[in-house]
């Protein structure tokens, strides 16, 4: 006889808004989604700056039980993806579920179930946490020498101030990630001078966007068949296993094809030499996180936007004073340097067996067993977790290959013969002494800083193949765990 779990979930974005429907659809309701925010969506909430797309094919960002025939793009806007995200909760009954507002600040195990803590001084309990807080959500900001003197208006890409006009008006984008290159793009087309300060330059992978037409969506709403041909083609796999490759193989012909690729994309792309030379990398493509975009180098070459590859000595009140003293007067100064992204459910305080504190556990480097479990720490499951594969490729999928994997080790626990699983100390060690050790060779390791890095310059993730990966969640290795 099974039996009945109530289970908390601790975020509401993609992660969060996956375990809400799976939990439904196997017939459970006693689950209630805490979420800090105002509304749901994770990072597609916290970001909406100009120019903000998902760099993942549309129909591949995707739930597989909720393919979308309306996306606009082969890319979609932001905006797309949160209008997405608010659809799947309603199609699937979940809203009711859902507590916005709702900050959880403590999980403790009490040897039996999860005391949990919200900000407002709710208090509730449950059998099982899921820990969907995913990773792009504390803003990170720069230190830089007088950041707080700035006179003009000045913001993270993630609070984007829409009441400031940028019509006229000389902008400073500092950082040059995907959102630093995303937001450039966008301003470059309108009717304003920008900055782009960047502490390195990226290499670019050149990509096509293009809008689907309104036969087009006809055809896939009328056709699912030809959603899940874009979604399981040969395109896209034979992209993400190529890309897979040379990560972990920096020597790989992939890796080859790749560096030729961003070069040759350079090359063509940048007329000015001297600009070319400035926007060169000095360290291999997918060294950081690869850039994939359409338009950057179009936006680099528009007469209203300067580039920027020196160090900032500081921001002054009316701009921004570089070591070589050079002095950018500025109106407004947006701040796209990304978010902290080893904090994941931190800083709500964790509390696992005999008073173990998450923070304690993690305070050499964030890390769960294959990404989902922590020993000590019963009943407590993380999706998008610490040491998961991570790259161009859709984080939907790495979350629902999870879900069926952690749903596979709650199956003695809802029958009743179990009251507890949690991972082995042992395993958990030689998991991430197997992992530590392959990552360093991965291309995250090749000598370039980036935020897949930790404190001692080891890259967080997941350093061996997708497939690997994928064939990981399939079936949990029972002798990994100990049952109670």
């Amino acid at each position: 006889m099974s039996k009945p779990l109530r289970y908390i979930v601790v975020g509401a974005g993609m992660s969060g808004i996956l375990a809400a429907v799976r939990l439904k659809q196997q017939g459970i309701d006693d689950f209630t989604v805490y979420e800090k925010g105002e509304s749901i969506g994770g990072t597609w909430r916290e970001n909406r700056y100009p120019g903000l797309t998902c760099d993942v094919p549309a129909h591949n960002y995707t739930y597989s039980f909720a393919p979308h025939a309306g996306w606009s793009a082969f890319y979609a806007p932001g905006p797309e993806i949160r209008d997405y995200f608010e659809k799947v909760v309603d199609d699937f009954g979940v809203r009711s579920h859902l507590r916005l507002n709702s900050n959880v600040t403590a999980c403790e195990w009490d040897g039996a179930r999860w005391n949990v803590e919200i900000e407002d001084g709710t208090k509730d309990s449950a059998d099982i946490v899921i820990a969907a807080s995913g990773v792009l959500h504390h803003i990170n900001m720069p230190a830089i020498e007088g950041i707080e003197s700035f006179a003009g208006d000045m913001f993270h890409s993630a609070r984007w101030n829409y009441d400031v006009s940028t019509a006229g008006k000389r902008i400073g984008v500092i950082g040059n990630g995907s959102t630093g290159v995303q937001i450039v793009t966008a301003l470059s087309q309108q009717d304003c001078e920008i900055v782009h300060f960047q502490r390195s330059p990226q290499w670019i992978m050149p990509v096509q966007q293009f809008a689907y037409s309104d036969e087009d969506r006809a055809q896939f709403a009328s056709d699912p068949s030809r959603i899940e041909a874009l979604r399981n083609g040969d395109e896209y796999w034979g992209g993400i296993r190529r890309f897979n490759e040379a990560i972990i193989d920096p020597d790989s012909p992939a890796m080859e094809e790749i560096e030729r690729l961003c070069r040759e994309n350079l090359e063509t792309s940048v007329r000015d030499p001297e600009l070319r030379e400035k926007l060169r990398p000095d360290y291999r493509a997918a060294c950081k996180r690869l850039i994939y975009s359409w338009g950057y180098y179009d936006a680099a070459q528009r007469p209203n936007v300067a580039i920027e590859v020196g160090r900032i000595a500081r921001i002054e009140p009316e701009g921004v004073r570089m070591a070589d003293g050079t002095f950018y007067e500025l109106d407004v100064i947006a701040l796209a340097t990304g978010f902290r992204a080893d904090r994941f459910i931190r800083p709500t305080r964790v509390i696992g067996r005999d008073a173990i504190d998450l923070d304690d556990v993690w305070r050499e480097r964030p890390s769960a067993h294959y990404a989902v479990t922590i020993p000590g720490f019963p009943n407590f499951f993380m999706l998008n977790g610490p040491t998961g594969p991570v790259g161009n490729f859709s984080l939907i999928d790495i979350a629902e290959r999870q879900w069926d994997y952690i749903e596979q080790l709650l199956e003695p626990i809802r029958s009743g013969a179990k009251a507890q699983v949690e991972c082995r100390s042992d395993a958990f060690d030689d998991y991430n002494e197997r992992r530590t050790l392959a990552a360093r060779d991965t291309i995250f390791g090749s000598g370039c800083t980036s935020w897949y890095l930790d404190k001692d310059g080891v890259p967080l993730t997941w350093p061996w193949s997708y497939d690997a990966f994928a064939e990981a969640m399939e079936k949990p290795r029972l002798g990994d765990f100990a049952y109670a």
